[in-house]
């Protein structure tokens, strides 16, 4: 090959290999090894723990910029394009165009705003899923040395602390946080994160009528539907979630995507 086809073929590259090695290939995936989970939920067809088969999960969550990346080849799926069915209004609607974050939103920080469908075509595009609600909480029940760290009333705190900081803080980058025994970061502290399941979730009959989707989307009602009352962390994850409808968006739910184990 000379040496002008060379540099030519290598400037070309760059620009890839550069937004590759940024993203992590959105951030990696973990192997999570098979296991038993206890949830704190209460399904009326299970009792005891559950088999976690293994399967791989995204070291972090999503980035604006691999959002933009995908929706960049995906006209279908970006913001003015979407049928209203698959996105609301808010869509997307702190990028600056319907493929550009601009400069008031940071490439490296999670993306919100994002639709159950969206994501899930995300996902799909890499070969991957959301991850089930089941799959999510075996992870999320980890910190940093411990597989199950639920019983430990300091651990339920620091995630309950995030909780009550205000949804209008600036988010810092996807992968900041520190890892869990998986590998894992920003299960907890970051952003809410959908799951495929979502819509399955539902804990009260009539959570669906809360209001605003932005602030009044946690009940406590839901805690007839939970064993382990004491985890308030996950009673709120989870009627958050059973009050979405798929084609919603918020500033804080952003999404990760899980695979078969090899």
């Amino acid at each position: 090959m000379n040496t002008l086809r060379y540099l030519w073929l290598a400037g070309s590259l760059l620009p890839l290999f550069a937004w590759a090695a940024g993203s992590g290939s959105s951030g990696g995936y973990v192997h999570i090894p098979a296991g038993t989970l206890v949830s704190a939920l209460k399904f009326e067809d299970v009792n005891g723990a559950v088999r976690i088969d293994a399967f791989q999960m995204m070291r972090r969550p999503v980035t604006n910029a691999e959002f933009a990346a995908f929706v960049g080849t995906r006209p279908a799926w970006q913001r003015g394009h979407v049928k209203p069915v698959f996105a609301g209004p808010d869509y997307l609607g702190h990028w600056a165009t319907p493929t550009q974050v601009g400069t008031a939103v940071q490439g490296a920080q999670p993306v919100t705003r994002v639709s159950w469908f969206a994501a899930t075509a995300y996902c799909e595009a890499q070969g991957g899923r959301l991850p089930l609600w089941l799959e999510w909480e075996y992870v999320a029940a980890s910190d940093r040395l411990r597989r199950d760290a639920r019983d430990d009333p300091a651990w339920r705190e620091r995630i309950l602390a995030w909780y009550a900081q205000p949804s209008s803080k600036v988010l810092p980058p996807a992968g900041s946080g520190e890892a869990n025994r998986y590998g894992l970061r920003d299960l907890h502290g970051l952003v809410w994160e959908w799951t495929e399941d979502y819509s399955a979730l539902l804990v009260t009959a009539d959570n669906r009528n809360q209001g605003d989707a932005e602030t009044n989307r946690f009940c406590g009602a839901g805690a007839l539907s939970i064993n382990d009352r004491d985890n308030y962390a996950v009673l709120m994850r989870v009627a958050m979630l059973s009050s979405l409808e798929g084609s919603n968006t918020t500033m804080n739910l952003g999404f990760r995507c899980v695979k078969g184990a090899r």
